[in-house]
């Protein structure tokens, strides 16, 4: 007889933590769901069996509880250390009822977050996500332009008003109880210890634990991922990836790049270069365009599929074109670091977004150097990813949404204004310089091929805002606009246009960095000074500036990672990196360094999806050590910076005029960049 009302003691945790215990539950069959249904929706990506569903569902049962147990203690704190009396005050119950409410309704908004998230990025939360909060006014109206708010709002409501009710009731019956202090005490000591623990001990495992990089990512929390995200935003590469000999690489790395200086110092890879011809003062248009995968282009399509680049099909066979190049990221700041400063993928967030963001040795210095009038064009505010602080600090002048005037917008959406008003843009600022008789360089990102894919009507055959397809036809189709009206301009004859990609449309695969979805198109066009012609050696998004100065015949001393593609001792290879995972594409083979010292290699990536453990003696290993090590290095120690800022003093005047709002918000950003890099530090303590 006595033993039962003890069980049930042991069974059934008392008040409060008897509502706490079901408010877990609730949250954790959240979680639970959204699991089950991202990995019904990747079952053809991931393996079947016992060992590997068993992974992502108790893997995902830890991560969900490392997440919930710190977040249960603020709901459990004001239960156990209020009065009886207060508890049944009415102003109490309304509170803490509508908190509840509201962080259900939130809870649920998470969960669909994570789902689009997912189907755009094939990964849980992680610095992405990071990055999307702090540009607010962009998220929110992309999000309001691609799904309807009808639903959305049916969504929430379908969902967190029946968990609100039900969670109502129980705590009607919490409040009812008075507290036992000594009780709930240790209950919530043993709360406390596990919110502790759990977190500490996950974070001393390896989040690669299975070879499928699905499988990975299912077993994770989203919440927890965009915390660690938000805490490790800079990895300390010394602390987290395997060493090799600094001399002995640095030795490796200038034998890479051909560096005959005599100086002794690590890594230091600057070097004289001289051009075999006369100069070459051409005018460039140096157009990076949103998430062109290779794959839209009808030569690596299907045959059986519509075909949505007409004009670049046209275009390309009359052009130098780059058939084997590759991303070094999978986000447009990891592209325009790469375009611009010629340095290998370093782990966490790329340069343009650190605080630090300059003045470096970039391409832009060089050509100001030349005589060239170097601006940056986009066609979103350009405060977005601190593009603006990047580019003024490097050696351009900015002109991005701000600056156009009412008349000079036909259409725009949550990211900026169409790709036809930016090309339009650039046309009248070339026409503004050449007439002072001078040459331009002229960077332009576009931002239509993205979602929500919308763009004029009118315009092509696919509805707007129906599909990526249809962003991409449309992307061709502005494209096709801007030569039809440039050809007509005196400048065009002497002007080098080059199209290039910042990333493919999306980056996630089995394996933590799928070659293919690295895999992007380049044309260099100028029919009057350069022939047609294809390379289909393996290429970087790096080699794009040594390659561009190089055609100019220019002479300058160069600090790039990259090199010429058209030399003929250049090494074919390919750098391609996430946050994390940096990899050296070589041979047919892919090199992977991951966080915890790890050393990986795929064979035969395009085909194959077999992961191996690589030996640090392995010569493509060391040549990956070389540029990474090497690249952090020259970071960390600012040698890649030039000796005078005098370019960066000439171009800042030259910026945007912002108001007041905006001004502020390019303080924010700031401060939250600083505040993350701050917060980076704290990754030593695990």
């Amino acid at each position: 007889m006595s033993g039962k009302p003890h069980s049930k003691k042991i069974l059934v945790p008392p008040q409060p933590y008897n509502f706490i215990f079901i408010l877990y539950g609730v949250l954790l069959t959240g979680f639970f769901i959204l699991r089950l249904g991202l990995t019904f929706s990747m079952w053809k990506e991931i393996p079947h069996g016992f060992t590997a569903l068993t992974y992502i569902f108790v893997k995902g049962l830890a991560y969900d509880s490392a997440f919930l147990f710190p977040a249960l203690l603020l709901p459990a704190l004001p239960l156990i250390f209020k009065s009886r009396p207060l508890t049944r005050k009415k102003w109490f119950r309304f509170l803490y009822e509508g908190l509840l409410f509201a962080s259900l309704v939130m809870f649920f908004f998470i969960l669909a977050a994570e789902i689009l998230f997912w189907q755009e990025f094939g990964t849980r939360f992680n610095f992405i996500a990071v990055d999307y909060l702090v540009y607010r006014r962009e998220v929110t109206q992309n999000i309001y332009e691609s799904y309807s708010m009808f639903l959305v709002f049916l969504y929430l409501l379908s969902t967190s008003l029946p968990s609100f009710i039900f969670l109502r009731c129980r705590l009607a019956a919490c409040l009812e109880k008075i507290p036992k202090n000594k009780n709930n005490i240790s209950y919530l000591f043993l709360h406390g210890v596990l919110a502790l623990l759990l977190p500490l001990i996950l974070s001393t495992q390896n989040l690669s634990g299975s070879n499928n990089n699905y499988v990975n990512e299912l077993s994770v929390n989203g919440p927890y991922q965009f915390i660690t995200a938000f805490r490790l935003n800079i990895l300390d590469y010394e602390k987290f990836y395997a060493l090799g000999d600094p001399q002995n690489l640095s030795n490796l790395l200038k034998k890479q790049l051909h560096v005959n200086s005599a100086t002794s110092e690590l890594f230091d890879i600057h070097r004289e270069i001289t051009a075999a011809g006369s100069p070459q003062r051409l005018n460039v248009f140096l157009i990076t365009v949103e998430s062109l995968s290779a794959q839209y282009l009808t030569r690596f399509r299907s045959p059986d599929v519509p075909r949505l680049t007409p004009f670049l099909d046209q275009l390309i066979p009359e052009g130098l074109f780059f058939s084997n190049l590759f991303a070094t990221g999978t986000r447009t700041t990891r592209g325009l670091e790469a375009i611009t400063l010629s340095i290998p993928p370093t782990p966490g967030r790329a340069l343009v977004k650190r605080p630090d963001c300059g003045p470096f040795f970039s391409l832009g210095q060089v050509l100001r150097q030349q005589g060239y009038d170097t601006a940056f064009l986009y066609g979103g505010r350009g405060f977005f990813d601190n593009m603006n602080t990047f580019f003024s600090r490097n050696g351009y002048r900015i002109i991005d949404e701000g600056n156009f005037l009412t008349e000079e917008i036909q259409f725009k959406n949550a990211w900026g204004v169409c790709d036809e008003d930016l090309y339009a843009k650039a046309i009248r600022e070339a026409d503004t310089v050449a007439a002072k008789g001078k040459p331009f360089f002229f960077h332009l990102m576009t931002t239509s091929n993205h979602r929500p894919y919308t763009y004029p009507k009118g315009k092509i055959n696919i509805p707007s805002g129906s599909s990526r397809e249809g962003a991409v036809r449309y992307t061709d189709y502005a494209l096709e606009q801007l030569f039809l009206e440039a050809r007509s301009h005196a400048w065009f004859d002497d002007t080098l246009f080059i199209i290039v990609a910042d990333h493919c449309a999306g980056s996630a695969g089995k394996v933590g960095l799928p070659i293919a979805r690295y895999h992007i198109p380049m044309l260099f066009y100028s029919p009057k000074h350069l022939a047609s012609d294809e390379f289909a050696n393996t290429a970087s998004q790096i080699d794009l500036a040594p390659t561009l100065l190089g055609l100019l015949s220019f002479n300058y001393k160069s600090h790039f990672f990259g090199e010429n593609l058209l030399a003929a001792d250049y090494h074919p290879r390919a750098l391609v990196g996430n946050y994390q995972k940096l990899g050296l594409y070589c041979d047919d083979q892919l090199i992977l360094l991951e966080p915890r010292q790890g050393i990986k290699k795929i064979h035969h990536p395009w085909e194959s999806e077999q992961i191996e453990t690589s030996s640090p003696e392995d010569p493509l290993v060391q040549i990956a050590q070389a540029y990474y090590q090497g690249a952090d290095y020259i970071i960390r120690h600012k040698l890649n910076q030039p000796r005078s800022a005098q370019h960066v003093a000439k171009a800042r005047p030259h910026q945007p005029k912002l108001g007041i709002k905006e001004a502020k918000k390019n303080l924010l950003i700031q401060a939250i960049l600083q505040h993350q890099s701050k917060a980076g530090c704290f990754a030593k303590i695990f």
